[in-house]
């Protein structure tokens, strides 16, 4: 009696491939992805995304507030505010000025350390937080604040200042007709020459400052966000 032949299965494919069948996996198993070292629901799952939206919010607030870097940007508006200090100071020697020595100190100290932290957090902070901001752009930048913010405005407005004094007060001989311009400055010669310091502190402080905030920038990015 001759053996019964093995039916062929229908799972076995030529070569012995066992062919599986696509079957849907479970309602309850969830598609995750891994997002800086945390487990997170799939996208498309509508009841997740409250969550989802959650912790990509607390991502950015944390990263938001470690990448301000606020006493690198008080430090550098403070320094401006010195760098304005000096310049006071030198373009009322200038102009041999002895009235309200309080009310323009405070000017060109109050006003360059504001105009550096804004024009800082504009140009600088809120690009690196939008990721348009490359390394070299950002110390460019940072140094670009620091000669404007740090050294031009604080002369412009020491200049400005002191001469409506001198004028007001009749400190310095009123200039002659036609040479105004470069009456005044021969009076600010000296001063000027002395304001070539605090421009070299400003580049080299904009130029520190701007590649120390891209890198602390780019090492925070790289860590996963704390559990809390």
């Amino acid at each position: 009696m001759a053996a019964s032949e093995p039916q062929a299965c229908p799972e076995l494919k030529d070569g012995g491939v066992v062919r599986m069948e696509a079957r849907e996996a479970p309602q309850d198993i969830k598609m995750a992805i891994h997002i800086y070292g945390r487990l997170i629901p799939s996208l498309g799952d509508t009841k997740f995304r409250p969550i989802i939206t959650e912790i990509i919010e607390k991502q950015l607030e944390y990263y938001q507030k470690k990448t301000v870097n606020i006493y690198g940007t008080l430090l550098f508006g403070t320094s401006s505010a010195m760098s304005g200090l000096l310049a006071n100071i030198v373009f009322r020697n200038s102009f041999k000025v002895q009235h309200e020595a309080l009310k323009t100190c405070v000017s060109l100290t109050i006003l360059p350390f504001l105009s550096t932290v804004i024009t800082y957090k504009l140009f600088v902070t809120d690009a690196l937080h939008s990721g348009n901001l490359s390394e070299e752009n950002c110390i460019v930048r940072s140094m670009l604040i620091g000669v404007t913010c740090g050294v031009l405005y604080p002369c412009s407005l020491a200049f400005r200042k002191n001469g409506r004094l001198a004028v007001k007060y009749h400190s310095v001989p009123l200039p002659p007709k036609g040479r105004v311009i470069l009456y005044w400055v021969t009076l600010c010669q000296t001063g000027m020459k002395a304001m070539a310091v605090p421009l070299v502190f400003q580049v080299l402080f904009g130029f520190i400052h701007g590649s120390y905030h891209y890198a602390l920038c780019e090492k925070l990015l790289a860590k996963p966000v704390p559990e809390e």
